[in-house]
């Protein structure tokens, strides 16, 4: 069938074959298929939808348009976690050497921030020597040693979705829920998964702020998932507020390893990343107890075995084999620290968290354009969470900055990102899981 015939039953609205499907991504992938007839199809999709047979169709052929990795020859479950974005957001961090030392593999391909949200891989790639994305060869030979790996995407890991993911980016085509499934989903089964468990973000610092349409993505999500032969779990968190206490590239580097040494470990943060560890290693078969999976990792925490497990991934990666230890003398450290001091006294009653993650852009932790490159040294440590009592002149956040006049500016955006009124604020962190 010709492409611009498939785009046609699209926009009246029929359902598409597999073969039809698969057709079409051939034709994003080797270019046989237009800028504007990709687009055309994504705003068809946009406006009609896919049942959930056309998504896992559409993911399994983005999936299949590069290279498909094969992990048949570990000895243990392969499973992996991906979230939707937020600030503060350095679960991954922790996440993937807690879950190794529990006894499964993490082969975790990560990517750069966008937007207001920070990248796992930027903040990787602060870490001195870290190699964030080297060839099949080393990255296949660090999770079968260590267990997990934390890289970047290759050119030939699912090439269509990054020509489509560019199209839809550039003609309002991003918001539709199937593509966005397909788009996430298509990336995880070409990293040779066995399970996976989701972290869908809602709230005012997250892609879809309205909970209903972060769940009806969580739901499309785990049952396109399975659909695709790949059991899958979600977690719905709000992100109306900062995860960690840290935003930024280094300074989140160094908020994980406080966690993962037990130096210094937040609530809610611990919250997240046990509920998420624990729902992994009950997709992965490990444990089939939620509770029990979660006190495993706890374990795997408070041992040091998760400590551990990091600090090899990323001497195994180029960087310093020391690093857990001294990561203090290894990370960059901006020239400038400030005091954002609360303007009153009060509780904390609203954080507008987007605003604290466009802080970050500004200071030169993230980027405006896709060229930008990032500062690793910048970004904000100490922020205060929501409910927080305070007195006026006390300490909100710190600012670490190039210079006077960019600490000033982000000085500006925290304060008006804060709000302080008379009245506690209950927080739940953990709002709903789809299993």
């Amino acid at each position: 069938m010709l492409i611009a015939e498939i785009i046609r039953k699209k926009r009246d609205g029929k359902n598409l074959t597999h073969d039809e499907i698969a057709q079409m991504v051939q034709g994003i992938s080797d270019n046989s298929a237009s800028d504007a007839q990709v687009a055309a199809f994504a705003m068809a999709v946009l406006l009609n939808g896919m049942k959930r047979d056309e998504a896992a169709a559409l993911t399994l052929a983005m999936r299949d348009s590069g290279d498909v990795f094969d992990w048949s020859d570990l000895p243990g479950p392969v499973v992996d976690k991906h979230s939707t974005g937020g600030v503060g957001d350095n679960v991954s961090l922790m996440l993937a050497p807690i879950v190794a030392a529990c006894g499964a593999y993490v082969p975790m391909i990560s990517g750069r921030g966008l937007g207001h949200t920070g990248g796992t891989l930027d903040k990787m790639e602060s870490i001195p020597g870290y190699v964030a994305t080297p060839d099949n060869a080393l990255f296949s030979k660090v999770v079968n040693e260590v267990g997990c790996a934390i890289i970047g995407q290759t050119a030939h890991l699912a090439p269509a979705d990054k020509r489509f993911y560019g199209i839809r980016d550039v003609t309002a085509t991003v918001e539709s829920i199937p593509l966005i499934t397909a788009s996430i989903l298509s990336k995880k089964l070409a990293a040779g998964l066995g399970s996976l468990v989701m972290d869908v973000k809602f709230g005012n610092g997250a892609f879809m702020s309205d909970f209903g349409k972060a769940r009806e993505l969580a739901v499309s999500i785990t049952e396109v998932a399975r659909a695709a032969g790949l059991p899958c779990h979600a977690l719905l968190t709000d992100m109306n507020q900062p995860l960690a206490d840290a935003a930024g590239n280094a300074v989140e580097v160094v908020n994980a390893v406080e966690f993962l040494t037990g130096a210094r470990r937040e609530d809610r943060l611990t919250e997240v990343v046990i509920g998420l560890c624990g729902e992994m290693l009950v997709t992965a078969g490990i444990e089939a107890d939620r509770d029990r999976a979660r006190e495993l990792t706890r374990a795997a925490l408070d041992d040091g075995r998760a400590a551990e497990r990091f600090g090899k991934m990323v001497a195994a990666l180029g960087g310093p084999s020391d690093f857990v230890e001294n990561h203090q003398n290894h990370l960059p450290v901006a020239p400038v620290t400030r005091e954002i001091s609360a303007p009153g006294a009060g509780h904390i009653n609203a954080i507008a968290t987007r605003d604290v993650g466009l802080a970050v852009v500004e200071l030169g932790g993230g980027r405006r354009v896709s060229s930008d490159n990032v500062d690793p040294a910048v970004g904000l440590t100490g922020l205060l969470p929501l409910g927080t009592k305070v007195q006026k002149g006390d300490t909100i956040a710190l600012v670490h900055a190039r210079s006077e006049q960019a600490a000033d500016l982000a000085q500006s955006q925290i304060l008006s990102a804060y709000t302080i009124g008379d009245r506690p604020v209950i927080d739940t962190v953990v709002r709903d899981i789809i299993d």
